[in-house]
């Protein structure tokens, strides 16, 4: 039988005995790679999906706009069509700014109560040319009495063909949806404002140019604009340098967007969700680690015996370094691919958050398929290196002995752990002969403390509605789309956070069943052993979740914006109490079902 078939069979047995533990390294591999591909994966996502919407609406290279009116700044305008770099043009056309509001319906935010928002209203013919054509996609396009609206702002108002909006004070039946690469997604359609300057959210709806010059009248802010396609469309942005050097000192005021600009102004919307996954994934892969190095610390007499049992029989050290490290590497590269699986699945979700784009956005590009991978190969390697090592260089007869490790005799510890009560003298010495479960139990308090530091100050930023007057009738979807990749990466964190604490304790229990009978025979009740089972646990996760709340208050102020805001001091300090109240809530069934083995069976298990 080669070495190689040798191994796959080795591994195949062993992860059929331990079916419980395979699947929960799988699924927090997944979850860690997942997300951190998602994460990396938004890079680019939203540029991507304004490409295609570029190439499907033949979006202008530049979009030339002035806040004044009249012959000259139209005149102004209708000369850079002149430019021998320009090959097409469409407009001067007007885009007015007015209030709009409709009754929505089921599907809006608000539900069927009346909504109000900012609009930009642009007039266009009936018939599109050959520079900016919106893309309909559900109805028909402008017709004289009739309105087109955006989709990404259709659907913010939950609003659909055959609904009615009000511009100005007067009622427009909505003849048709569509999309446009000419400006930025939802909430960003006003570009540079009715005055030239910033202006607040507002969504995009098209009229007749008849419709929008008798709207115009009405004594409404108009801004005029004129959409260019250039020869060489990459050279926009050294066009609109030029032009705004040109005619610094001319008295037509104008701003030049070009399509390169307006990409970068869609990516704003996922500004936040990036570094909300990727830090989240590094969370996530480190309590994998956690997890992984209790689940490989709790087999580590039984992998010992194994190695020797292989020594035994012939088997070279590397050879059984390869046996114990295949195992976890395998279940770490599967759920690597089905971590990379998932979030190709969920990326066209979060990168349109919108609907103003159309398109689908790329899946997980090399750089973050390597980078998954090689967080998977982290946890499975950082999990099960050192008692791989451990079982290698043990003798065989001392491994197929498979003694338990016996801890160095400290008579001063002992004698001031003797002053404490039963339950924490138990706890307290189960804790410091294991020094590194404890740091494991530590860190994966601290990561849930840091994650729920970090919800509690993402929920404590004001956020500005989309509707007028910042009204909370829209909600602020990059607000939303934040928070809801937050509270998911939360759930996540706690819930491996928990498999972790039932690990670790079960883990210990297991290992401690003869010295727990033993403490048992001297006078201790089940009760006891129960309780310093737990307080292994509760004892280094208290260092664990208070270093968490300044590790939570850091991370926000890394990753957070200049002037957030931060909870209170005290609801971060009862995230950590209850966190501790958790864990040790968590660790009492384990730890009661452990106490109530029966003490004969324990000790006599111990001695076969």
């Amino acid at each position: 039988m080669g070495s190689l078939v040798l191994v796959v069979r080795l591994v195949l047995a062993d992860v059929r005995r331990h079916r419980a533990q395979a699947a929960m390294l799988l699924l927090a591999v997944a979850v860690a790679t997942a997300t951190m591909a998602l994460g990396l994966s938004l890079r680019g996502a939203s540029e991507a999906l304004y490409e295609q919407t570029r190439a499907a609406t033949a979006g202008p290279d530049v979009v030339a706009l002035s806040g004044d009116t009249g012959p000259a700044v139209t005149s102004a305008l209708a000369s850079l069509a002149d430019d021998p770099k320009v090959i097409a043009h469409h407009g001067p056309y007007r885009i007015v700014y007015a209030d709009l509001t409709t009754r929505g319906s089921d599907r809006s935010p608000a539900g069927p109560a009346p909504v109000s928002s900012g609009v930009v209203v642009q007039g266009f013919a009936e018939t599109p040319g050959t520079v900016n054509r919106p893309l309909v996609t559900s109805g028909r396009w402008v017709r004289p009495g009739g309105a087109v609206v955006e989709r990404g702002f259709a659907t913010a108002l939950g609003i659909g063909v055959g609904d009615h909006v009000t511009i100005a004070g007067r009622s427009y039946p909505v003849v048709g949806i569509a999309v446009t690469a000419a400006t930025s997604i939802y909430p960003w359609a006003a570009q540079i404002g009715p005055y030239g300057g910033p202006s607040d959210s507002s969504g995009l709806v098209w009229l007749t140019r008849s419709d929008a010059r008798t709207l115009a009248g009405r004594d409404l802010p108009v801004t005029t604009a004129i959409d260019l396609k250039l020869r060489d469309p990459v050279a926009a942005e050294a066009f609109a340098e030029t032009f705004e050097e040109a005619h610094h000192d001319s008295t037509a005021r104008m701003n030049l967007h070009t399509w390169q600009f307006i990409a970068r102004q869609d990516a704003v919307i996922l500004s936040n969700s990036q570094p909300i996954l990727v830090v989240g994934s590094w969370l996530l892969g480190l309590l994998a680690v956690t997890g992984a190095a209790a689940l490989a610390a709790g087999r580590a007499v039984e992998q010992t015996r194994r190695a020797g049992l292989l020594k035994a029989v012939g088997a070279t050290p590397g050879l059984i370094a390869a046996v114990l490290l295949t195992e976890h590497l395998a279940l770490a590269l599967i759920g690597d691919a089905l971590g990379l699986v998932i979030a190709r699945l969920t990326v066209p979700g979060i990168a349109g958050p919108t609907a103003s784009r159309i398109g689908d956005a790329a899946g997980p590009g090399g750089a973050a398929v390597a980078t998954a991978t090689v967080l998977a190969v982290a946890v499975a390697v950082l999990s099960t290196l050192r008692p791989t090592l451990r079982a290698v260089r043990t003798a065989t007869v001392t491994a197929l002995a498979a003694a338990a490790h016996q801890p160095r005799h400290r008579p001063l510890l002992t004698a001031l752990s003797a002053l404490l009560p039963t339950p924490l003298l138990l706890g307290l010495r189960l804790t410091a002969r294991r020094p590194g479960r404890a740091v494991l139990q530590a860190w994966s308090t601290a990561t849930t403390v840091i994650a729920i530091v970090a919800l509690l100050t993402l929920d404590s930023q004001a956020e500005r509605g989309y509707g007028l007057n910042g009204s909370s009738a829209l909600p602020n979807l990059r607000g939303e789309l934040d928070r809801r990749l937050m509270l998911a990466v939360v759930v996540l964190l706690i819930a491996l956070a928990v498999v972790n604490t039932l690990t670790l304790t079960w883990t210990t229990a297991m290992e401690t069943r003869a010295s727990m009978a033993v403490a048992r025979t001297l006078g201790a009740t089940p009760g006891q052993i129960s309780a310093g089972l737990s307080a292994a646990q509760v004892l280094p996760a208290l260092p664990g979740a208070l270093a968490g709340v300044p590790l939570g208050i850091g991370v926000c102020g890394v990753f957070g914006a200049r002037n957030v805001i931060m909870p209170p001091v005290s609801w971060m300090l009862a995230a950590a109490l209850v966190t501790l109240l958790v864990t040790a809530a968590l660790t009492a069934l384990p730890a009661r079902m452990a106490a109530r083995r029966p003490v004969a069976r324990a000790l006599s298990a111990e001695s076969a």
